[in-house]
């Protein structure tokens, strides 16, 4: 039977403290303001134990958001490749909700979290990567941590999610990829045919820079790729014009492909295309024109998938944008 003290509490308050006992179970202790609470609260614990359907959330309910992030950045984010992650905890860990304990939070907090943020004019897909982040360490608690009790606060919002905008659909129109080149021609050093590569191989920008001529098997005409977005190793094959591209450099000492790093290459893009009256084009876009691309040459999803690296069919969508012109000849 649970046994319920009162106590004096912070500021000499009256509280009542509940202590459940049972053998094979460890002691059980919580307070409250309200005796009815008390009472209700060990009436569940209670009954739980009788079903052998208990778990403690002493852990859950002693461990505030703060402490939890703060575990989750030593543990879990250094095997994560998301450089952004790290700003997302610190904003978390600044929010009022970082003082709760993790099993106080609930969906309404979420859901007012999201209403907050959007009032504020934050950007839909940024609120998602912060409610992934927090959904990741819920289920992470839960199932490392000892946390088994927690419910993921996350998990009980989904009508309430913030609406995503559209994913970019901007592709090379008539005579832009010319341009494009001529310009970089005249920019001269490593961009132009850097930019050739990108449309033939639909690499990330990252994992352009961090190319390494041992990587790659002439004969059999295709590039490891062995660090990715995703964390998976993937294996490119190489075009003929993507050959071409290869055939036209200088191996470097280092046994680095390019010299230009990811911002240095991102600048240089920015300046060709403001020199070539482009407007509305990121280099990211070229590896939505090379992924759209690939599907017009006729590969199915799943060959299309294993160049571009895309984990997910729902993924490779947001990065396909074909065009109706380029479909007729395939539907006669």
């Amino acid at each position: 039977m649970a046994s319920f003290i009162q106590r004096r509490g912070p500021g000499g308050k009256r509280v009542w403290q509940v202590h459940i006992r049972r053998r094979g179970y460890q002691a059980q202790v919580r307070t409250f303001d309200a005796k009815a609470d008390a009472q209700a609260w060990a009436a569940t614990i209670e009954s739980e134990i009788a079903r052998g359907v208990f778990v403690s959330r002493a852990e859950a309910e002693r461990t505030t958001l703060d402490e939890a992030l703060q575990r989750y950045e030593r543990e879990i984010t250094p095997r994560k490749k998301s450089i952004a992650e790290s700003g997302f905890i610190r904003r978390w860990r600044a929010h009022p909700l970082a003082q709760r304990t993790l099993a106080s939070v609930r969906g309404k907090d979420i859901a007012d979290y999201i209403r907050t943020r959007e009032t504020a004019g934050v950007g839909g897909n940024t609120v998602r990567l912060e409610l992934a982040l927090l959904s990741h360490l819920f289920n992470t608690a839960r199932s490392a941590w000892g946390m088994e009790s927690l419910t993921n606060p996350i998990r009980l919002i989904n009508g309430q999610r913030p609406k995503l905008p559209r994913g970019r659909d901007r592709r090379l129109v008539s005579g832009e990829e010319t341009r494009l080149l001529a310009t970089a021609a005249t920019y001269g050093g490593e961009i132009g045919p850097i930019i050739t590569w990108a449309i033939e191989t639909a690499m990330r920008r990252g994992e352009i820079a961090a190319m390494r001529w041992k990587h790659i098997d002439w004969k059999a005409r295709v590039l490891l790729v062995p660090e990715t977005k995703a964390g998976i190793p993937r294996r490119v094959p190489l075009s003929s014009r993507a050959l071409t591209v290869l055939g036209g450099l200088v191996c470097r000492i280092d046994g680095q492909v390019w010299g230009m790093k990811p911002d240095s290459i991102s600048q240089a893009f920015e300046r060709i295309c403001s020199t070539a009256g482009i407007e509305g084009l990121t280099f990211h876009d070229l590896r939505h024109e090379a992924t759209s691309r690939l599907f017009e040459k006729g590969l199915n999803p799943m060959q299309v998938a294993a160049i571009t690296g895309h984990k997910t069919l729902q993924m490779l969508k947001r990065y396909t944008h074909l065009r109706a012109e380029d479909l007729v000849e395939l539907i006669g």
